[in-house]
This record gives structure tokens, sequence and C-alpha cells, in this order.
């Protein structure tokens, strides 16, 4: 049985088939293989395997049968001990290949002891060095790799630079690109600005999928202008204009923000397309006008600042985001005054009272003196006769001002005038004349009023007048007659008592 199947399986190897060990070798190889990348870039990251540890070399798997080696001096410590062993597993960065070696480091921030090599395998592979600014020279900065002297222009220090020392640079540690390696590392030229540019484009990115319109963001001031400020949101720039910075008319920021202020602002818009953003400090303030007319009523006394003087009156800031206007003629001087500066100057602390609240508008009316309380109006009785002073002609009758400052109305029906007549050159504005009233509606306001009752009432007592004279005329007639009849009897009997 032992011999058949020795057979079979000759047999099978006969036609071709491998082996099971050799089938299970070429899995492995192959699964090695798919893992082992074919081609590395400079400053790609792999991770590793220890497989040797040979002179100044470490030797790590890179999958299949390809290998890699790293500079055994990145993993001693102080004392000289190595921090590696075979076996271990790790990350490195590829730089490039030397002396037909995959070469790679561990080192993502800086070059050990100071080589050249490694200042030159970061430059190739597009890696950080660490470097410590020494001084100020011509044209840049001299920074110190590890002991190597490097260039960094004025320019490639910071993202915004004035280019001096000032901007405290000196004697300060940072990371740099590799801009150049020439002439075998005498000339080496360092970039800050670089890696800045790449770190703040990361959080761009980043800002880019979770900013949005509407929501409340923390920024820093970046620079102040006319038009409002420049703010930084963590790597891109904000604008928030002069209009939205608070709910007052600020003719300037002096006073409101200063560079370096950390401010909280709401996005107003968001165009990635342009790089522009605008943001308003006004957003997340409550607006002072809500509920104003409840805070200034009428007649009520506020305080505040002259802002601002225009011919017509003067602006007084009352609290922040509301200003209130005194016009030129509520000063209460007594006297006519051509201009406001006559009598207050801005900067001023002034009281005044509350005529009006307009929160709609945004308006707040001021006067210097309290506002007179209103008289209460007194309505004349239905068939009381009045004077008043013809206010206005309308093709329905004639508004009437009465003495008492009420308006009453004649209509045509009651003027006592022919049909057709023209009134308003009849009875211009301003002509006087009595009427009677008809009606009185004081919780409408309405007066009925009536010249044709006058113009009747006139000629009944005229009629009157001329009846009583008759009446009079007669009876004076009468009663001298009889008086002359008296008389003459008289004179008859003295004439006969004297015959």
């Amino acid at each position: 049985m032992s011999d058949e199947k020795n057979l079979d399986n000759s047999s099978n190897a006969g036609q071709g088939d491998v082996p099971v060990e050799q089938e299970e070798s070429f899995a492995a190889l192959f699964e090695k293989s798919i893992n082992m990348p074919e081609r590395l870039t400079p400053g790609q990251k792999v991770k590793s395997r220890v497989v040797d540890i040979s002179g100044d070399l470490v030797y790590v798997d890179l999958g299949g049968k390809s290998e890699g080696i790293i500079d055994l001096g990145e993993f001693i410590e102080e004392d000289g001990t190595c921090r590696i062993k075979e076996g271990d597993e790790l990350e490195a960065f590829f730089t490039g290949v030397q002396d037909g070696a995959r070469k790679l480091t561990t080192l993502v921030h800086g070059c050990p002891s100071g080589k050249l090599n490694s200042i030159r395998d970061a430059h190739s592979a597009g890696l950080p060095v660490t470097g410590v600014v020494k001084s100020e020279v011509k044209g840049g900065f001299e920074v110190s790799v590890d002991g190597i002297r490097c260039f960094c222009p004025f320019s490639q220090i910071d993202l915004r630079s004035n280019g001096t020392a000032a901007d405290g640079h000196v004697n300060k540690t940072f990371e740099f690109k590799v801009l150049e390696f020439k002439n075998n590392g005498r000339n080496i030229v360092l970039s800050r600005r670089a890696l800045l540019e790449q770190e703040r484009q990361s959080r761009v990115e980043k800002l880019k999928e979770s900013l949005q319109v509407g929501m409340d963001i923390a920024a820093t001031v970046r620079s102040i202008q006319k038009f409002g400020a420049f703010v930084d949101l963590g790597g891109i720039d904000g604008l928030i204009p002069l209009s939205e910075i608070s709910w007052g008319k600020a003719e300037s920021l002096d006073g409101i923000v200063a560079v370096g202020q950390k401010v909280t602002a709401k996005i107003l818009s968001l165009d990635w397309d342009n790089n522009r953003l605008a943001l308003s400090i006004k957003a997340t303030i409550p607006d002072p006008w809500i509920g104003a007319t409840e805070k200034f009523p009428d007649g009520s006394k506020v305080s505040g600042t002259v802002v601002r003087l225009v011919p017509f009156g003067a602006f007084v800031n009352i609290e922040p985001g509301i200003d209130g206007l005194i016009h030129i003629s509520n000063f209460g001087t007594g006297k006519r005054i051509n201009h406001p500066k006559e009598v207050v100057g801005v900067g001023q602390q002034v009281e005044a009272y509350v005529l009006s609240t307009d929160p709609r508008n945004r308006k707040l009316s001021l006067s210097m003196q309290p506002k007179p309380e209103p008289r209460q109006a007194v309505f004349p009785a239905a068939g009381e006769f009045v004077d008043g002073v013809v206010e206005k002609v309308m093709p329905f009758g004639i508004f009437l001002k009465l003495s008492s400052g009420l308006t009453g109305l004649i209509p045509n029906s009651e003027m006592g005038t022919p049909a057709g007549s023209d009134h308003s050159r009849m009875f211009p504005a301003g002509t006087e004349m009595q009427v009677v009233v008809l009606e009185v509606d004081a919780g409408r306001n309405r007066i009925s009023l009536s010249r044709r009752g006058v113009t009747d009432k006139d000629e009944r007592d005229e009629f009157k007048r001329y009846k009583d004279s008759t009446v009079k005329e007669e009876k004076s007639s009468d009663g001298l007659g009889r008086l002359g009849e008296i008389l003459k009897a008289r004179m008859e009997e003295k004439k006969f008592s004297i015959n």
C-alpha cells in the first residue's frame, strides 16, 4: 500500500505537480512580494524589522529579499549603549540609495552627530532637520545644525517676518527644511517657512472640513486696517469688516480691538475659491435695540457722551450700540442757535430726556428739556358758538382750527353759500370766522361745525332787533299823542277858567 502511494506520488510528480513544501515557500514569497514596496520615494515612511547589526550599520527587512540600512549611531545612547536589537520592529523614512543600498533614517527632527551626509540625506528625502538660530547675518540668519553652519534667509524664517532679529528668533531652536545642499556641505540653505506652510496647509484642509457659515469660532487679531481687522483662525485669515466689529457706529478700531487680541466671531461667508472668509464680532453680541422701548420709556432721563455733531443736532451715545439724537430745536437754550457746537462738544457728558424710541429704525429722540405734559383737550358743547381760523379747504368742506387748539370740520352743506361756490377763493387759509357746534364725538376726536347756523342766527337776531325797534317807535308815537291831548285839554280848561 505504501509502495502504491509512493508510486502515485512519483507519477504525479512526473506530471509536473509541485511538492507541498515548495508550494508553501512560493505562497510565503508571494505574500512577501505583495507587502514589499517595489519602489520607494524619498521621505516615504515604511515599517521594517531589524535583521542584523554589523559595524556602523543596522540592516532592516523591507519585505522579500529587499533590505535597507540605517546608521547605527541613531540608536546609540549618550552612555554608549545600543537601544536596538535583532528582531525589533521600527518605522523609518527612506532617504535614497547609497552605494547600491537603500538608506533609511528614524530621525525626523534632526540629524545625528552633525554629519553632513545626514543633512544631505534629509535634503534628498525632504525631511526636516533641527537647528539653533545663532545670530543675524547679512541677508538672514546663521543656523547651527549639530555644529554644521547653515544659512536661513530672512524671508524663510517665518510665515511673516519684518526681516530682523527683533522678530525674536535668535537663540531659539526650530525645525528647518533643507532647501539647498551644495559644495559638499559648504553651502547649506534652510527654510523654516516651508515647514510652517506645510503645517498651515494641513490645518487649512482640516478647517475646510469643519468650518460652516453661522458657527462661532475663536480667532486672533493679526492686523488692523481702516476697513476692518484681519484675524487668524489657525492657519486661515478672515476679515471682520469695520461695520461688523460692534453694534455702535465705529469710525475706527482704535480702543476696540488690538493686534494679538483673542476674539470670538461668527462666520458670515466662506469663499474657498478665493480664500475669503467674512466674520462678525457683533453677531455674537445681543442686539442692544431689543427691549429699548422698555429700557428707555418716553420722558425718562438718560445720560451719555456726545460722539458726533451735525448741523441739525448732536448724537449722544447712551450705551454700547445705542446713540440718541438731540435735535437742534431741543437744546432748550431759549434762543435760536445756528450749530450744536454753540451748546455742546464731542466727548462732553450730557443728560437728556427721551422724547421717543423707535427700535425698528434704530432711532432715539432726545431733548435737553423735559417733555411738556400734554394739555387735556377741552371740547365745546353742541350749540356753542366758537371762533376759529381756516386751516385747510377740501372738496367736501373746510377744516377750522378752533381757538382751543382743536380742529373741526364745516361740511359744504353747512357753509351757507350758494351751490358751486369756490370756497378756496372765498375763504383762503387764515380766514377768521365764527361757527356753531353741531355735534361732538370726543372718543373719535371729531367736531362738526356750521357756518350757516351762525348766519341764520344773525338773520334772526337782526329781524328781532328790527321788530323790537318798530314796536318801540309805535309806543313812542302813541305816548306823545296822548300827552298832547292832555296838554291841550288842560290848556283849554285854563282858558275857560279865566273867562
